[in-house]
């Protein structure tokens, strides 16, 4: 019997300021791979559920930049970056929350196919600081990674990805 680990596996590296985000989909690597690519479909999908994604501008290619703006009433930040390799099998872009504009961390993610309709998907974010990469850890990232995660699954199984 397989099981299915739906909840995110989230653990700082001891050797470098460097976050990993694991979690399996029931979907393909080109599913994933849009979704996080798509403006339309990021927005729908990005956590935490209780708050809304607008995308200010999303150029998802080689030397692209992105922006989108988070928000519930009475709160609202801003996240920017700039991707610097989009292919199927690995994205590579730059993310800051503009909050803290010093603090850019570069963030790899892939798309491993597991076969069976079944993706690995595994993130990483390598911080400037072992402080910066605890203060990530400690700023309840989980509920936005979990929220997001469990909204792209809906998606996934409702066939509108």
């Amino acid at each position: 019997m397989t099981t299915t680990r739906t909840e995110a596996r989230i653990e700082a590296d001891e050797r470098v300021p460097m976050i990993h985000i694991r979690r399996e989909f029931a979907a393909t690597p080109a599913q994933l791979f849009r979704a996080h690519t798509d403006p339309a479909l990021f927005a729908r999908w990005v956590g935490p559920a209780d708050m809304g994604a607008d995308i200010d501008y999303w150029d998802a290619r080689d030397g692209g930049s992105w922006r989108y703006t988070a928000g519930r009433e009475g709160l609202e930040t801003s996240f920017r970056g700039c991707f610097h390799t989009v292919s199927p099998e690995r994205i590579v872009q730059t993310f800051t929350w503009e909050g803290m504009p010093e603090g850019v961390a570069l963030e790899t993610l892939t798309f491993e196919d597991l076969g069976d309709g079944r993706t690995l998907l595994h993130a990483t974010s390598l911080c400037d600081s072992f402080e910066a990469r605890d203060a990530w850890l400690a700023s309840g990232m989980e509920t936005g990674v979990d929220d997001g995660y469990a909204a792209l699954d809906r998606m996934l199984a409702s066939g509108e990805l």
